[in-house]
């Protein structure tokens, strides 16, 4: 199977920079994947390049088929479990930046408490949807799950994994709909009729680098859904997820890790200061899953829908969730370059007469 990678395209875009290190990305392509949409592949991982210095290899399966009905695409990223101890001394360790110095300062040692509703040890009630903090120091308060890719920018250990669909080791599976009508090339608008094909692959390569939230897992494994568990059978807070906050959460000193249509938003400094609202969850939310930006705000290119004849482009917010997560971000370009990553556009996916997830996550 044929490997290219983004390293041509994110030599172009960087030939006024001086030399630095920069994220590859492989990407091995499923059979019958036409060369445009490998090109569009290659032009995306190119963008998360030039705005990125870690030295990594990232290794992605991904692929352009017929996926029938409604779907757009499907993306699932593998993760593991690593110690909140060991995790917050690798944030610790790669401290690049003002915001890095912030977040972590901000980190609590060895454990984290977080507040909590639907489990089935709830003290207002199983399965209530009152919140309440838990900080019992138990698996859930000190377990982290994180992408492969984000552990290695991190310099922690990684794992070879594989997931369903993956050609070999992967740290991504990404595949989308060639039922719908992509522009390929973004360079003259989008097509008032297409969607941007470059852009929708950046943003699932954001999901893979991760961009992810726990909430989900909790959303689904609720009454009537499924459960109700116990909240120390819940150890899947991702890293993103220690940054994501409420005003009730900031005012007890812990992360918001519910599941309900409170407002959530991102925080580097313990909630005190009100960064970019999340997407709340698909059941018992706004609609939408927690690993995204609020939708119809014009947050940025990890928003949850788009739209036909919509440019998508990485916004100041998307850098901000990278520089907390661990990656190391290259110098903010000049004006006339930053347009390209800079603009945040409202994402509104609207198909067949209906409004439409970005993607979905088949892990």
């Amino acid at each position: 199977m044929k490997i290219l990678t983004a390293t041509a395209l994110c030599a172009a875009l960087l030939a006024a920079a001086p030399a630095r290190a920069v994220p590859i990305f492989n990407f091995q392509f499923i059979p019958g994947t036409s060369l445009q949409a490998q090109q569009g592949f290659i032009a995306a991982g190119a963008r998360w390049s030039a705005l990125l210095t870690d030295d990594i290899t990232v290794n992605l399966t991904v692929g352009f088929g017929a996926l029938g009905g409604g779907i757009l695409g499907q993306a699932a990223s593998t993760q593991d479990f690593h110690s909140y101890a060991s995790f917050r001394n690798a944030l610790d360790a790669d401290r690049s930046s003002a915001l890095d110095n912030t977040a972590v300062a901000h980190l609590p040692l060895n454990s984290f408490g977080l507040l909590i509703n639907r489990t089935a040890n709830n003290p207002n009630g199983a399965a209530s949807a009152t919140p309440y903090v838990d900080n019992n120091g138990s698996d859930n308060n000190s377990t982290v799950f994180i992408t492969n890719a984000e552990a290695k920018a991190l310099g922690m250990a990684v794992a070879e994994q594989s997931l369903p669909g993956c050609i070999g080791n992967c740290d991504g599976f990404i595949q989308f709909n060639s039922n719908l009508a992509f522009d390929f090339d973004s360079s003259n608008g989008i097509g008032a009729t297409q969607y941007d094909f470059v852009g929708m692959a950046a943003h699932e390569i954001g999901h893979t680098l991760g961009f992810i939230s726990g909430v989900d897992v909790l959303d689904f494994n609720a009454p009537p859904n499924n459960g109700p568990f116990n909240d120390n059978e819940f150890t899947y807070v991702s890293g993103l997820d220690m940054f994501r906050y409420s005003p009730l959460s900031s005012a007890s000193g812990v992360i918001d890790w519910t599941a309900d249509g409170r407002e959530k938003y991102f925080s580097v400094d313990g909630g005190a200061t009100l960064g970019a609202q999340f997407s709340t969850g698909t059941t018992f939310g706004d609609g939408r899953q927690a690993s995204h930006w609020k939708d119809l705000m014009m947050l940025g290119l990890m928003d949850p829908t788009a739209a036909q004849g919509e440019l998508l482009l990485i916004t100041q917010n998307d850098r901000m969730a990278m520089d907390a997560l661990g990656y190391n971000l290259a110098p903010i370009p000049e004006p006339s370059r930053a347009a390209m990553y800079g603009a945040g556009l409202l994402m509104a996916l609207a198909w067949a007469g209906r409004r439409k997830y970005f993607h979905g996550n088949i892990n």
